[in-house]
């Protein structure tokens, strides 16, 4: 996948989340409950967020962590160290949902 197709998929994102977010500002306004619906709407972005910048650090790091098993097998834990790293950034995401939702 080249550069020009992964910025076309995230303004994509960005324009899709963009209408999600004025969809449920007007929605919030009907209710009359705005702060709570902007809580949720931010729990969901942070946690969205850090799913898609753990997904794309991640590739690199396994792609590399598989080339250094490959030249040396004695550096197994280390390769899994490092590609398990990135998951710790979307606990972060969850602890911005659970303290916001």
């Amino acid at each position: 996948m080249n550069n020009k197709n992964k910025m076309s998929g995230l303004s994509m994102l960005l324009a899709i989340s963009s209408i999600v977010m004025i969809a449920s500002g007007v929605q919030a306004e009907q209710t009359g409950d705005m702060a709570v619906a902007y809580a949720n709407m931010g729990a969901g972005i942070a946690l969205g967020l850090c799913g898609i910048g753990t997904g794309l650090s991640q590739g690199p790091i396994g792609a590399a962590a598989v080339g250094m098993i490959a030249e040396d097998s004695s550096k197994f834990v280390n390769g899994l160290i490092f590609t398990a790293l990135p998951e710790t950034i979307v606990l972060f995401g969850f602890l911005a949902l659970f303290l916001l939702g």
